[in-house]
């Protein structure tokens, strides 16, 4: 594996920040190429190149480029804590579903923020997933 980037810390010019990002794809196929990426738990050089490199990449970008094109809401800490619960215990969305007696369309437009939550279904969110009552109040 070629670290060509080994001694950069800063990413401060367009023209490196293109440079790192060209070495990262490449990294990442070659790492694909010969297996290094097949274990999601492994932690070997090209794991820890690429992630070092994107880390200096995303620093660069938040620093320098604007990206107006994007619109991203933010998820409201109730949905955070919403989809924290249903990973840690490991609930899929029509699980959740059955869970709060709403159908899976519905969840799923309250987890886009784009319906409210109603007192039926904030209650059984309290009581299914033990989720705070003024974190629900404040964020429903």
């Amino acid at each position: 594996m070629e670290k060509i980037f080994e001694n950069v810390l800063e990413l401060t010019t367009r023209e490196d920040y293109d440079q790192v990002l060209a070495h990262v794809k490449k990294l990442i196929k070659e790492a694909t190429d010969n297996g290094a990426l097949d274990d999601p738990e492994a932690d070997n050089e090209y794991i820890r190149e690429i992630g070092r490199l994107s880390r200096l990449g995303a620093e660069y970008e938040n620093e320098y480029i604007q990206f107006t094109h994007l619109k991203v809401k933010k998820k409201s800490p109730l949905i955070r804590k919403i989809e924290d619960e249903m990973y840690s215990r490991d609930i899929k969305q029509k699980e959740l579903a059955n869970m709060l007696g709403i159908n899976e369309p519905t969840l799923s437009q309250i987890m886009r923020q784009k319906r409210p939550i109603s007192m039926r279904t904030a209650k059984k969110l309290h009581k299914s997933l033990d989720i705070d009552p003024k974190l629900i109040i404040d964020y429903a």
